[in-house]
């Protein structure tokens, strides 16, 4: 004996009633992409800081010197005649993640001009960047490379002089009886003073 036909086509339509086929794929994508993001977002912060940590030493000054002004000499170590006299430039190197300390960066003339007044000039020639010697002979600075020649006091002294400008003066105080310099170099070739940064 059969089942009644309503009863059997009754349960029969609703089991073979087919679900949505777009329901299920689109709420697995949203929970997914949701996942993906909030993931990425907390992935991205610590990768971020390590990068920018890593990559920090990169942005700092690798020169030494900069703007600051940096110990040279005592005033007792200069003649009280003002014959300019040649100091190496001792400062702390800092390459990236490397410090150096007290390593030469360069070259300056010093000069007493007074009891309590020194002049400091850049050892660079502001033609072309060659080192200028003091002649003391001739009571003058000369570059080799071009044949520039600048007074004591560090002006042009010869109109043909290829230079653009005087020899660069630097910035000097006195803390006691120590000399303290601003050292820093300038792009040569101008008429105008232009530190490198």
């Amino acid at each position: 004996i059969g089942s009644p036909p309503f009863l059997s086509c009754g349960l029969l339509g609703k089991m073979s009633e087919p679900q949505s086929s777009d329901a299920q794929p689109r709420r697995s994508f949203v929970k997914e992409a949701a996942a993906l993001a909030i993931g990425g977002a907390v992935t991205a912060v610590p990768i971020a800081t390590g990068v920018f940590v890593w990559l920090d030493p990169l942005r700092r000054s690798g020169g030494a010197g900069g703007r600051d002004f940096i110990r040279i000499t005592t005033l007792e170590a200069l003649p009280a005649n003002g014959v300019p006299q040649k100091f190496t430039v001792l400062a702390d190197r800092t390459d990236a993640w490397t410090r150096t300390p007290q390593v030469p960066v360069g070259a300056i003339y010093l000069a007493r001009t007074g009891d309590r007044t020194v002049k400091a000039l850049q050892c660079i020639c502001p033609h072309a960047g060659c080192f200028v010697e003091y002649r003391s002979g001739k009571h003058e600075f000369f570059c080799p490379c071009h044949n520039s020649t600048f007074a004591a006091d560090g002006s042009i002294n010869d109109p043909k002089s290829p230079s653009p400008r005087p020899m660069d003066e630097l910035a000097v105080e006195l803390r006691g009886h120590e000399v303290w310099v601003q050292f820093m170099n300038f792009e040569a070739g101008h008429s105008d003073k232009r530190p490198i940064a």
